[in-house]
């Protein structure tokens, strides 16, 4: 910009000093837009994830001052288990973590779990159940949003929930096949986190209803992506896992490769985290649908497909999802959550 040569140099001043202040405000605007969350409409569904704000935040572990506890040991602890994968990622077992120590780090940080649960068909016997159990085992002393996926709303029972602790019943289709309820979970969670999770939940977990809570479940298992080892695999090597082994599936595994056995009824991590998640395996699952390929297990095929590619930060032991029908062995201390005996002849439309 040029200038002619009779402007005093006052006015030149004020001029730049003008432009000065325009970039400030222009700049300051939009630093903090960049700096905070921005309100989208409960009704817009976005499904770029570039584009969606979550609540869930990076956080330091600060424990409070003057807190007692055991001190840790590099020498002693579990040696009858593995307790850190290959990608030093931490697999919890009893006596791997210190509940007063941890507790302590989480409970201040004032978070909020979102636990998400399918009641659908005959399926909605095992809720009660479900919910009395988690009240007194899961997550005590944080905020819990459960949402209930069912489609028999005026089946879900009153349950006591404790301080900080709601319930929500969404209404979703049923269907004639347990396999399509099974398919479509994904696709629900990634739904109902754009719409409404995202903005509530530090935290998410995926869990199965018909289970039941026996012994603590808390902030140990808070991670950035989480996954449990399937009780009925944890013992074998990968060739006998009951990967998806057709190339033509997005969920092939070939029998040469593979970590653990991850079981379908858990999964979390941050809101982000699982967003991401449930969004490929339902972009996958509707790939092989449109190939007329169904994977072996569904979601868990899928599931497991993911996280051999994206490896979870935490892997919690076979203590988090045991079955009532398996005897409890020596290296599980505790059984902290556990899929109940059912007659499935009974209970899915189909089998």
């Amino acid at each position: 910009m040029r200038f002619s040569s009779n402007v005093k140099p006052y006015v030149l001043l004020l001029i730049v000093g003008i432009f000065l202040l325009l970039g400030y405000v222009y700049f300051s605007f939009f630093s903090e837009r960049l700096n905070r969350d921005i309100l989208i409409d409960e009704d817009q569904k976005r499904t770029n994830l570039s584009q969606l704000v979550f609540k869930s935040r990076v956080r330091n572990l600060v424990s409070p001052e003057k807190l007692l506890y055991k001190q840790p040991s590099v020498l002693v602890g579990r040696t009858d288990v593995v307790s850190v994968t290959p990608w030093l990622a931490p697999i919890v077992w009893e006596g791997t973590f210190d509940p007063v120590l941890i507790d302590n780090i989480y409970k201040p940080m004032n978070l909020t779990i979102a636990t998400t649960v399918f009641a659908v068909g005959k399926y909605v016997r095992f809720l009660q159940d479900f919910l009395e159990t988690a009240e007194k085992h899961f997550m005590v002393g944080f905020n819990v949003h459960y949402y209930v996926f069912t489609d028999r709303p005026d089946d879900v029972p009153s349950v006591n929930l404790n301080q900080g602790r709601h319930l929500r019943v969404i209404q979703v289709p049923g269907s004639n096949r347990w396999q399509e309820i099974s398919a479509r979970r994904m696709e629900i969670i990634q739904t109902t986190i754009e719409r409404q999770i995202r903005r509530e939940a530090d935290y998410i977990f995926c869990l199965d209803v018909d289970s039941k809570f026996h012994a603590r479940w808390g902030s140990e298992s808070l991670g950035r992506l989480v996954a449990v080892i399937h009780p009925g695999y944890y013992e074998q090597t990968h060739d006998r896992f009951p990967y998806e082994r057709r190339p033509a599936s997005t969920a092939y595994i070939p029998m040469d490769e593979g970590d653990y056995y991850y079981g379908g009824a858990m999964f979390g991590g941050y809101v982000a985290d699982v967003y991401t998640l449930t969004k490929v395996c339902w972009n996958r699952f509707e790939e092989d649908t449109r190939n007329y390929i169904q994977a072996a297990w569904q979601e868990e095929s899928h599931l497991n497909r993911y996280l051999l590619d994206n490896k979870p930060s935490k892997v919690l032991s076979p203590e988090y999802l045991w079955q009532d029908l398996k005897a409890k062995t020596k290296e599980v201390k505790v059984i902290r959550f556990s899929g109940v005996i059912k007659n499935y002849a009974e209970v899915r439309p189909n089998v």
